[in-house]
């Protein structure tokens, strides 16, 4: 019967799992638990072929604890209450350790059904999330558990794991692989630190391989045909989708063109060209705004320009954008005007108008009184004091000039046009 080269892989020991060393390594929280043998609930976070369901193994094995799986995409409360059937029996003399993949897949009431059984300790619970828990877990489930993130695996750990894979293929085919340079390293990188894909892009170079007598050539062109794109992670559904768009802001925000080229590059490569479409829209508004005002259609056209042409072109108008953005001068003051007013709005402030400032033709329908509007167009410099704020606001002040060249260029227009 096959099994998969990462199932056989499959450390058996904490020593054995790579990349976790800030929780596993000698003297971590998780370990020193383990080791322990007094496991509480738990919640792995992390993205996929990181380690978590192999770490849940390891604790099984070392506790001696029956280990039940289930997947919440797929599980339904009536598969709770078979484990729960078994408490106290000889099929779980122990207690039963409850390995939930995908934990976030299962709404409020199917994961409160757990609470009475991980309250009362018959029921260990260990959770697993590819999802931020703090917005996906039920906070009756995180206040009863500790939550461990496990990290994407850099290339250097991963690099370790097919190395491992390709001397135990060497061993059982009795082959001597010869590894072009550079070949295993880049499956290592290419697996997005995913170990899982690292090993089966391993499996498929071995299988795929023409020997060569008692050699096996791996060459750096097949390393790329069977390595997965899965360093572009951006589901849309997911954190590391969000985590880009953030990280493409705040590198623009922070005027890093080289950071704001390679997020956009991921965000590209992995399919999401309206995504960053969009993105890069917000930030012109949001973060360059009126210290470089030409930005924002600057930025529309590029955009315009991206959707018409599609990729793989569309990379070039809005690389335009994002190193025009990041290179060019910073103003948030428009937006957190807006804010500021806002805030007001919502409490109920300014509700009415200064007589003034209302609709010319309520005077020809009320017999009103004449508005007493002064327009600007008629006075020196094109502007005369009125009022404008609502009474209840007269004196709120909620826009700041930036101290960009342009704003501060009509900070001094306009205090000397007001006599300031």
């Amino acid at each position: 019967m096959y099994r998969p080269l990462a199932e056989i892989l499959r450390p058996k020991t904490l020593d054995e799992v790579y990349g976790q060393e800030h929780i596993l390594g000698k003297g971590a929280v998780l370990r020193r638990l383990i080791e322990s043998g007094k496991i509480p609930n738990m919640v792995f976070y992390g993205p996929s072929g990181t380690g978590k369901t192999t770490v849940a193994n390891i604790i099984a094995e070392q506790t001696n604890r029956t280990l039940y799986k289930l997947n919440a995409t797929t599980a339904s409360t009536a598969d709770i209450r078979e484990i729960v059937s078994q408490l106290d029996t000889m099929m779980a003399p122990n207690g039963v350790l409850l390995y939930l993949d995908e934990i976030q897949s299962f709404n409020k009431k199917q994961q409160q059904s757990l609470l009475e059984y991980i309250e009362n300790g018959k029921i260990t619970l260990i959770a697993s999330t590819t999802e931020n828990p703090y917005f996906y877990v039920f906070n009756a489930i995180l206040s009863r558990s500790t939550v461990f993130e496990f990290k994407q695996i850099d290339a250097a750990a991963a690099l370790k794991a097919v190395k491992r894979a390709v001397s135990y293929l060497e061993q059982r085919m009795g082959l001597h692989a010869c590894p072009e340079e550079g070949a295993l390293e880049y499956i290592a990188q290419g697996c997005g630190g995913d170990i899982r894909k690292a090993l089966n892009a391993v499996e498929v170079l071995f299988s795929a391989g023409i020997p060569e007598g008692d050699s096996l050539p791996l060459t750096l062109a097949d390393a790329r045909s069977v390595t997965q794109k899965s360093a572009l992670r951006a589901d849309r559904d997911g954190d590391n989708y969000y985590d880009l768009l953030s990280a493409l802001q705040k590198s623009i925000r922070g005027s890093d063109p080289d950071a704001a080229a390679h997020y956009l590059a991921r965000l590209l490569e992995a399919g999401q060209l309206q995504s960053a479409c969009r993105r890069l829209m917000v930030i012109a508004g949001e973060d360059v705004g009126l210290a470089y005002p030409q930005i924002l259609p600057t930025v529309k056209s590029c955009v315009d320009m991206a959707l018409m042409l599609g990729m793989p072109e569309a990379r070039i108008p809005l690389a335009d954008a994002a190193i025009l953005m990041a290179t060019s001068p910073k103003s948030n003051s428009a937006y957190l005007a807006y804010d500021a007013a806002a805030e007001d709005v919502r409490r109920g402030k300014g509700v009415t108008f200064p007589r003034h400032l209302q609709n010319v033709h309520a005077d020809t329908y009320t017999m009103e009184r004449e508005q007493g509007y002064l327009y600007p167009h008629e006075f020196p410099n094109h502007w005369v004091k009125q009022q404008y704020l609502p009474d209840e606001l007269v004196g709120a002040h909620y826009y700041e000039y930036g101290a960009n060249k342009l704003e501060q260029a009509a900070k001094q227009y306009w205090e000397a046009v007001k006599g300031k």
